[in-house]
């Protein structure tokens, strides 16, 4: 139906043959016929086509209510967000209905006056996708009626009884009827309000400060939670967990591919006229195996987790630190380099816990990550036994100076005293300019350097390599 087509009181809208369904129906339909034609369910999600997303459609097929555990940054949150494309692009709703209320059978008391009133002259109207989604942090100081509802003193004040249903403002529960509401950090309710929402996922019932009144809501309930918190600390009541129909645990990245995939797609792009920016791919790789590594590392509370969100901030400092050099030295290509690494300190410190004993600070955790992340990246594209001519070159006495303030010519003109380096670079992919070739030298001396084949003086901002 066109918007022009669409009914415009429930007379009309019976006499096309509409079928209301409920909501978990209504997914489960919407799926079934985005599977049949091949669809992408989730867009933008990566890394969970063989994992989280199976697990997905199971649960609503079976038309059960979901829990995400996983740690930060695993997309919790975005693939809540994103269940809302299984619900149907409109639905109609009693003209004015806070709640949503079916046309046909309406759970307020307002939805049932006015139908009493106007019978089959009931007006309409059609609501989205989008305004069927509730979301809500849970945090301790979160009241029953922040999801429920209470008492409204206005209507009151304007001459309604206490006893009458229509005093009553409704929460974000009652007002996602019909819809999908999402619950973040479910363990941080307190739990008095778990109770509240489990009377809702068992019952579909509400009570508001003991009215006698019932609410069949078509709710379909989505929440998240750390797994520390979740299964190991007592906070959640056991019935609720009890009632939950799917607990789906996500994850982090499998693979490099999938981080610097993520890496790309998530990161902010500003485009500065002058400037043209290109990231060769081994520089990708070590952003993402700093993220990786971090995540098994005996430094770092793996409780907390190492999000997505550091590789991603990551992976834009470095761009920024390359930025900056471009600009003061006037040049138009914008190639990271090693040097340009250090740039990450500010933007991995303050996403990480660490988890080790004594003192220890992040700026060395984070640095030694850094080396095996440049240890391992360099050992996937060379073997040692291919640079003996460039480190006999260093053993008669040669040595190259390298800083992330120095021009790139100033490496393309050390390149040609440097014997054995240009076949190196040709397996980079890192001719075509000055400073593709730049970046391809600091990889290859910092992978010889950490393989203990060459020494490195750091003097004046400035880093010489000698044997």
């Amino acid at each position: 139906m066109t918007i022009t087509t669409r009914p415009r009181t429930i007379g009309e809208l019976r006499d096309s043959g509409y079928k209301v369904l409920s909501v978990k129906a209504e997914m489960r339909k919407n799926l079934i016929q985005k599977i049949r034609d091949g669809e992408e369910l989730f867009p933008g999600i990566i890394g969970y086509e063989d994992t989280v997303i199976p697990q997905i459609e199971n649960a609503i097929l079976s038309g059960q209510d979901i829990i995400f555990l996983g740690e930060r940054g695993q997309a919790k949150t975005r693939i809540a967000r994103s269940l809302v494309n299984l619900l149907d692009e409109y639905i109609p709703i009693i003209a004015g209905s806070e709640i949503n209320d079916d046309p046909f059978a309406p759970i307020s008391k307002a939805g049932r006056d006015k139908i009493a009133e106007f019978g089959d002259r009931t007006e309409i109207e059609w609501i989205s996708r989008d305004r069927r989604y509730g979301e809500k942090l849970a945090t301790p100081d979160i009241t029953i009626s922040d999801l429920v509802g209470e008492v409204d003193p206005v209507r009151v004040a304007e001459g309604r009884y206490l006893s009458d249903e229509l005093t009553i403002h409704y929460g974000m529960i009652p007002r996602t009827n019909r819809g999908i509401f999402c619950i973040n950090e479910l363990p941080d309710l307190a739990e008095r309000i778990q109770v509240g929402l489990l009377n809702i996922m068992e019952e579909r019932d509400v009570q508001i400060r003991g009215y006698k009144i019932r609410l069949p809501l078509d709710v379909y309930v989505v929440a998240s939670a750390n797994p520390e918190d979740y299964t190991n600390r007592g906070r959640i009541i056991t019935p609720l967990k009890d009632r939950v129909g799917s607990e789906i645990r996500t994850h982090y990245p499998y693979t490099i591919d999938h981080e610097i995939t993520i890496m790309e797609e998530e990161s902010s792009r500003f485009l500065t006229d002058g400037l043209d920016v290109a990231v060769p791919q081994f520089m990708k790789e070590v952003i993402a195996e700093i993220t990786h590594l971090a995540r098994r590392s005996n430094d770092i509370s793996q409780r907390s987790g190492v999000s997505v969100r550091v590789t991603v901030s990551n992976y834009e400092n470095v761009l920024s630190n390359a930025s900056r050099r471009a600009l003061r030295l006037k040049e138009r290509q914008v190639v990271p380099r090693v040097s340009d690494l250090e740039a990450i300190m500010a933007s991995t410190c303050g996403k990480i816990e660490l988890d080790a004993v004594g003192d220890v600070k992040e700026e060395r955790v984070v640095q030694k990550l850094i080396n095996s992340a440049i240890l391992s990246v360099f050992g996937e594209y060379f073997e040692q036994r291919e640079f003996e001519q460039l480190v006999a070159g260093f053993e008669r006495g040669l040595n190259v100076q390298v800083g992330d303030d120095m021009p790139s010519m100033e490496y393309v003109n050390q390149l040609s005293k440097v014997g054995g380096l240009s076949k190196a670079i040709d397996k980079l992919h890192g001719r075509g300019n000055p400073a593709l070739i730049a970046s391809s030298i600091e990889f290859i001396l910092e992978g010889l350097h950490l393989n203990r084949r060459l020494n490195k003086d750091e003097v004046g901002g400035k880093t010489r390599y000698r044997r």
